[in-house]
């Protein structure tokens, strides 16, 4: 098993540097200037529509979770705006809505589109994600500096300590992470998978408000519980656009 696990975390590190290969030919170098110029202070249309286009891209890959990044996106700003946080901050955190799966094009398909119980070394790979979706990401400067990449590395981080990878807990996860996870995990619930039809948003938010203090931030969880109806409204129209 161990020689199988570590077979599959070669065959991980091989995928993240293919995905880099090829999100750097994304970006010539006009687009690199512009965005280098403008990052942190403010995120052009072009990082928006690139980290839209990345994120549509990991979508593709598994049709259970198809537009989960827009929708994860959509969510976060909202939230972020509820609790306070300026505009410019609220737009980082929507661009890292987008992208907070970039990893998942270092996972092989087959795992990603299992309909049952994932093996130990499978489990491995999908933990994997959060590190090769930050690694994609380390060598565009304004990504790095902003700290979109540290919210992409660390948004299946639990408040408690009990996440990955690198098991932070509390304040010391980034907030916008924070508020990804939990955008993240009510995507997730509203979505059917291959196991388990899709829960209604009022059973997805009685779980969010159950796991607050464990998985989630109870700040962010208030902000979620405050906005309840506004987010339910938001994920409808944007589902029924979508459809």
């Amino acid at each position: 098993m161990l020689k199988n696990v570590h077979a599959s975390q070669l065959n991980v590190l091989q995928s993240s540097r293919t995905a880099k290969a090829r999100t750097s030919g994304l970006l010539n170098a006009k687009a690199a200037a512009a965005c280098a110029v403008s990052c942190p202070v403010t995120v052009t249309t072009l990082i928006h529509q690139l980290a839209e286009s990345l994120g549509n891209a990991v979508d593709a890959k598994d049709p259970h979770t198809l537009a989960h990044s827009e929708e994860v996106a959509v969510v976060t700003q909202t939230l972020a705006l509820s609790m306070g946080l300026p505009p410019a901050s609220a737009d980082l955190i929507h661009v890292a809505g987008h992208l907070h799966d970039l990893g998942k094009i270092g996972v092989p398909d087959a795992v990603l589109r299992k309909p049952g119980k994932l093996a130990p070394d499978e489990w491995l790979l999908i933990k994997a994600h959060p590190s090769i979706g930050a690694d994609i990401l380390r060598p565009l400067d304004c990504l790095r500096d902003s700290g979109i990449m540290e919210m992409v590395l660390h948004h299946h981080e639990r408040f408690d300590g009990q996440g990955y990878p690198h098991g932070l807990r509390g304040q010391s996860i980034p907030l916008g992470a924070r508020i990804i996870t939990l955008a993240d995990s009510l995507s997730a619930m509203l979505q059917a998978r291959p196991y388990r039809p899709p829960l209604e948003f009022d059973e997805a938010a009685s779980e969010i408000e159950r796991c607050s203090g464990s998985q989630f931030d109870p700040e962010v969880v208030k902000a979620f519980m405050g906005n309840k109806d506004k987010v339910r409204t938001l994920v409808h129209l944007y589902r029924t656009a979508m459809a």
